[in-house]
């Protein structure tokens, strides 16, 4: 992930922002909140959501150690949250004000190119996971999303990976039915690939994941 603040020094960065914790499960603001900062991750991982019309709730992304999330909120015309931000785990961020970020801006114009890359980056992934969402199997949109886990909690050639999450969140992720999950996962465990046990997924390295859509 592009990383927004690769230009500006650390001390500048931290002189304008503040440091926030959060517990896990915790919610760092809900969608159509007031938009008055930014978050750049420095501890954890948290999760995006977002409300279906069907009032199923679905994660549209996850942010890991030096990403940031609230971004569309303090550069667009209308600075409301577009999504709910939960923390998946103990998790720390550096906040930045709206109003400090513009200054940033000004006087750093790396970050307004970096700004630009990672919101194309954004856009491919989503362009990726219609694309997924129309022509892949839930079954298979739930292995592919169960790798991309893989790589976020470790190296899966490497050895077992632990994923520290329950099932209704793969759902989320991969935009399908906790019941699709389980058959598909439980699937996978027959096969001996993953193993299964209360909140949390263990992935080996004899997992193969189907190949996922791209546009």
């Amino acid at each position: 992930m592009t990383d927004v603040f690769a230009a500006v020094p650390e001390q500048e960065l931290r002189a304008v922002g503040r440091r926030r914790t959060f517990d896990r499960g915790e919610v760092v603001f809900h969608r159509d909140d007031p938009g008055d900062s930014l978050h750049r991750v420095e501890r954890g991982r948290f999760a995006a959501r977002i409300m279906t019309p069907l009032g199923d709730t679905a994660t549209v992304s996850l942010h890991l150690p030096g990403d940031v999330f609230g971004l569309l909120a303090v550069i667009g015309a209308a600075p409301r949250r577009t999504a709910t931000i939960v923390a998946l785990e103990p998790a720390e961020t550096l906040a930045i004000p709206a109003s400090a970020f513009n200054r940033l801006r000004a006087t750093h114009p790396e970050i307004r190119d970096a700004v630009e890359q990672l919101l194309v980056a954004q856009l491919a992934e989503t362009s990726n996971r219609l694309v997924e969402a129309l022509y892949l199997p839930a079954a298979s949109r739930v292995l592919v999303r169960l790798a991309d886990l893989a790589r976020v909690y470790g190296d899966p050639a490497a050895g077992d990976v632990v994923i520290p999450l329950n099932q209704e969140h793969l759902a989320g992720l991969a935009g399908t039915t906790r019941e699709t999950v389980n058959r598909a996962l439980k699937q996978e465990e027959e096969r001996g690939t993953i193993e299964l046990a209360r909140n949390r997924i263990v992935v080996t390295p004899r997992f193969s994941p189907p190949r996922r859509a791209t546009t």
